[in-house]
């Protein structure tokens, strides 16, 4: 039985799926990652990109941080691919029990997934640091100004994760529950080398760890199906029954 088979055989068996991703799954969308050959941190900028994306900077030179994070980050063109698209199939055929993402565009909920547990945060909410009002990604990619402030005069900042500033508690507790209490947990479009994120793979208990990935990672010697390759097309593969 080939590693494609025993991924359906699992599948077919659990209810209790759970399924851990990275920018990898959002890269079949158009959306582009950070550490591949064609990745942001790649491309030569003015300021290394990590250090852009940090809260010091941010508090530092919003300007600039708002000149690559709408540049860069905000992609509300792209579209879910068969990877997001199969993921909310199995939640609603009762397979699937979280997504658990450390991307921070929103397409698993577009693709129609309803418990996402967004890691890093999304591009769909954004803050006034003064009053608490909210804003939409598109309203904050049109601003006319290179800061959007609100008209209280507070800088609107992304709901994302920057580098320097912790990860949501509830999120992370949610995330790690999802994870411990898994059958199955599948691993896909990560390089599982971003903390504490990457962390959450070790608390899987069960005996079917199932990592989809284009390139080798710290975990595939613990995986017990390891599988090289597309994500969208490895899970758009997949068959769902009821």
């Amino acid at each position: 039985m080939n590693e494609l088979s025993i991924l359906q055989k699992w599948v077919d068996e659990s209810r209790k799926i759970v399924f851990f991703g990275g920018a990898g799954v959002s890269t079949e969308s158009g959306i582009p990652d950070f550490r591949s050959t064609d990745g942001l941190y790649r491309q030569q900028y003015a300021y290394p990109p990590e250090t852009v994306i940090s809260r010091p900077f941010f508090d530092r030179h919003p300007e600039i941080f708002f000149d690559f994070y709408r540049s860069r980050m905000i992609c509300l063109e792209a579209e879910p691919n068969a990877a997001h698209l199969k993921l909310a199939e199995l939640e609603r055929a009762g397979r699937l029990q979280a997504v658990v993402t450390q991307n921070i565009d929103g397409l698993h909920q577009l693709a129609g997934s309803r418990r996402v547990y967004e890691l890093h945060g999304s591009i769909h909410r954004n803050i006034c640091q003064r009053c608490g009002k909210t804003y939409t990604a598109r309203q904050v990619k049109d601003w006319p100004d290179p800061v959007p402030r609100c008209p209280c005069g507070g800088i609107i900042k992304p709901d994302v994760v920057l580098y320097g500033e912790p990860l949501d508690e509830a999120t992370l507790q949610g995330a790690a529950e999802a994870v411990a209490g898994a059958e199955i947990l599948i691993v896909g479009g990560t390089s599982l080398a971003v903390y504490p994120a990457a962390g959450l793979v070790d608390l899987y208990r069960g005996n079917r760890l199932v990592l989809i990935n284009r390139d080798p990672t710290p975990q595939d010697r613990r995986a017990d199906l390891l599988i090289r390759g597309s994500i969208g097309e490895i899970l758009g593969g997949i068959s769902v029954s009821l």
